[in-house]
């Protein structure tokens, strides 16, 4: 079964850090590039960040430029979101997602989603 499994999400106060987790199954995760995607409630869906398919090249939205991280292990079928200087506006579901490349933050048409992990930065 084709899945990406989101985790690490919850609830932090401002300036807080959290790491999103994402483990792929039933398909070849170094074929692919993989973006992180949120979504507050009554907003669109925007896209956070992007790593190809090597781990070579990385993308960041400018919100979030300078406090998120993304990386891969391919071996470990993982990728991560490291979280730091967390604000009230990066509460959203945060979601990973496959696709064939980057483009920025964003991707090309996503293959695979995840089924999304909340976070709330809040005091």
């Amino acid at each position: 079964q084709l899945q990406l499994v989101e985790s690490g999400g919850g609830l932090v106060q401002p300036g807080g850090s959290l790491r999103l987790s994402c483990l792929a199954s039933g398909f070849t995760l170094e074929w692919y590039a993989i973006g992180w995607f949120r979504q507050a409630p009554g907003k669109e869906r925007e896209g956070v960040s992007c790593i190809s398919k090597d781990g070579g090249s990385t993308g960041y939205a400018d919100s979030v430029k300078g406090r998120f991280t993304i990386s891969r292990d391919n071996a470990k079928k993982m990728v991560y979101l490291q979280m730091d200087s967390l604000k009230p506006e990066d509460t959203a579901t945060y979601y990973c997602a496959a696709a064939s490349r980057c483009i920025g933050a964003h991707t090309t048409l996503v293959g695979y989603w995840g089924q999304g992990t909340q976070v709330t930065v809040s005091s």
